[in-house]
């Protein structure tokens, strides 16, 4: 989601003007603008050509107009600096007859004042010629993006088959699991009864229901087909953000539910490696429109 942009423009008139244009990662879309005064009018077709752009991300785009070859002005006017002094005597003499005592105004107070710096009748771009540069500077600004996307697609990819890594190493230390556990459970009931003879079919019985508790085969199976949704989305391209989200979601819950059924240290080990590695690729999926 993140991104950045400029343009610079001139009407061959003395006016120039630049585009500044950017994104950070936010939950939906943000769109802020920044225009001079006098381009409100410009709000809403930027907003529509943003809208249609993008679909996630705080955006902020920002337009400064000056004079070619120049800054925003040919530097302090005049007569509007004789007006701005006029009115700072004009305050303080007013608070000197109230018995009110200002502190002087600094150079760079008055300076800061609307409207000091800026020449004389500038005028505006006409804003036919300011809303041409969207479409490139979004282009531009897409580019950007676009590159930044492949690069996080192949660190996702590398997440997820990490992932898919820690899913098979689950799945055959839950298939190694089921004949020592039987085992102990065998070795536990011989100790409780203290050598009298065991009720075999009742022993199976209870390690039938000790595996069906432990068993953690539906969970393997839903990560695995995760791992699958996730390589398709990435594949895919496009706004896949918001399922990727949800997925890492799914991801987490079936890690969790693993790790409270696993019984053995070696299980809950990978199942814990395997919710570090979902949480990573979470905060990576952030990053995705």
């Amino acid at each position: 989601m993140t991104g950045y942009a400029t343009r610079d423009g001139a009407d061959g008139k003395g006016l120039s003007w630049s585009w500044e244009l950017r994104a950070v990662n936010a939950r939906g879309l943000d769109l802020r603008f920044r225009l001079p005064d006098g381009l409100g009018a410009l709000d809403a077709p930027l907003r529509r050509a943003l809208s249609a752009a993008l679909t996630r991300g705080s955006v902020s785009l920002s337009l400064r107009v000056g004079r070619e070859g120049g800054g925003a002005g040919d530097g302090i006017d005049d007569s509007r600096l004789s007006h701005a002094l006029a009115q700072v005597l004009r305050i303080e003499a007013a608070a000197m007859a109230m018995g009110v005592a200002l502190r002087p105004a600094s150079p760079a107070e008055i300076m800061g004042l609307r409207g000091l710096l800026d020449g004389p009748e500038m005028g505006l771009p006409d804003p036919e010629m300011l809303l041409a540069d969207i479409d490139p500077l979004l282009a531009a600004f897409t580019a950007m993006r676009q590159a930044e996307g492949a690069a996080l697609a192949a660190i996702l990819l590398a997440q997820i088959d990490h992932i898919a890594t820690l899913v098979d190493q689950a799945d055959a230390l839950a298939a190694a699991r089921a004949q020592p556990q039987a085992a102990r459970l065998r070795m536990a009931a011989q100790s409780l009864l203290e050598g009298a003879e065991i009720d075999e079919a009742r022993l199976l019985q209870e390690i039938a229901t000790l595996a069906l508790k432990t068993d953690v085969t539906e969970e393997i199976d839903r990560l695995r087909a995760h791992v699958t949704a996730a390589r398709a989305l990435l594949a895919q391209g496009g706004a896949v953000g918001r399922k990727l989200d949800f997925l890492m979601q799914e991801f987490n819950r079936e890690a969790n539910t693993l790790c409270s059924k696993s019984q053995d240290h070696a299980l809950t080990a990978v199942g814990l490696d395997l919710k570090l590695a979902i949480d990573q690729t979470r905060e990576q999926v952030q990053n995705v429109e």
